[in-house]
């Protein structure tokens, strides 16, 4: 009897253990190019070449469709005939992520070069962020031939939720989401603030109505600014993620003013990417999303 009572107990802790478990970090990544990626892979910053990438798993979509099969160990590109392989600042950011964690996590990325929230904006193939609730009633997401980008994010996530995050025997837990976009809003950079806060609302909305977790009411919103020597850049886009950041204790805004630019005066250099994605890596430090143990890392943009 007294060995049966053992066994028991030890059933119970293990199950209670596994019930208890961590569960994966996921991470949600969305923007235009220069989150899609435009930096070569060469200029991968050389301890990235070095050791790769290993606990990383990513689900990538962009335009019409998801590019990965499900999820895949992480490797950067973008959608391009000729040239894919390139990288944007999320690179650096997983890549410090894996150093601090040395699990698996995984991320979901939807992104697109040139494109708009506002639909009054030029917007590549049409295709918008927009989370105004008339026009998305009437568009449908890209994914299956519409307009809508901001759809097939959430479709993605909402894909990869039911074919494996909610398979996972420790659970998942959505930590942040990352972004940089606004170039293409420029036109309309005075409806900026309500735009952006309503994409954010929305994907929030949606990630408590998918999983019935409150608690992504409030999940940490991460962005960069556009630079200021960009040709796109807006005063107006710039000063709305600081009135958001003001006004929502969870929405998180990275200097990035003085990133310097490619010859194209749009995209940034490797070292901006890099020094981006370090400081999205350290907020989410500061979040507890990179583990108790986890340092800042750091990275003198002076030189950059």
């Amino acid at each position: 009897m007294k060995r049966l009572i053992i066994i028991a107990a030890l059933l119970c802790a293990l199950g209670s253990s596994a019930k208890n478990g961590e569960p994966a970090t996921v991470i949600i990544t969305a923007g235009q190019s220069n989150t899609d990626g435009r930096v070569l892979n060469t200029q991968l910053p050389d301890y990235i070449q070095k050791n790769k990438y290993t606990y990383c798993q990513w689900c990538y979509g962009s335009a019409g469709k998801i590019q990965t099969n499900g999820f895949e160990t992480f490797s950067p590109r973008m959608v391009h005939p000729k040239r894919p392989g390139r990288w944007a600042y999320d690179a650096v950011t997983y890549y410090w992520l894996e150093q601090a964690l040395q699990k698996e996590f995984y991320v979901i990325k939807w992104s697109l070069g040139g494109t708009a929230i506002d639909t009054r904006c030029s917007s590549t193939s049409g295709k918008y962020w927009s989370a105004n609730p008339k026009w998305l009633a009437a568009n449908h997401s890209t994914l299956t031939g519409g307009k809508s980008l901001l759809l097939s994010f959430t479709e993605e996530i909402s894909l990869c939720i039911d074919k494996e995050l909610s398979k996972l025997p420790q659970g998942y837990e959505i930590k942040a989401f990352l972004w940089h976009q606004g170039e293409s809003d420029r036109h309309q950079g005075a409806a900026y603030y309500e735009n952006l806060k309503a994409v954010v609302a929305y994907v929030r909305n949606f990630l408590v109505e998918k999983t019935g977790e409150k608690k992504y009411k409030k999940l940490p919103f991460i962005c960069g600014t556009v630079a200021r020597s960009n040709k796109q850049y807006n005063k107006e886009v710039e000063e709305a993620l600081c009135r958001l950041a003001k006004e929502d204790k969870n929405f998180y805004v990275i200097d990035m003013s003085e990133g310097k630019l490619q010859r194209d005066q749009l995209h940034f250099t490797a070292e901006s990417a890099e020094y981006l994605g370090i400081q999205m890596y350290n907020r989410l430090v500061d979040l507890g999303v990179a583990g108790k143990k986890a340092k800042k890392t750091k990275i003198d943009f002076q030189r950059k």
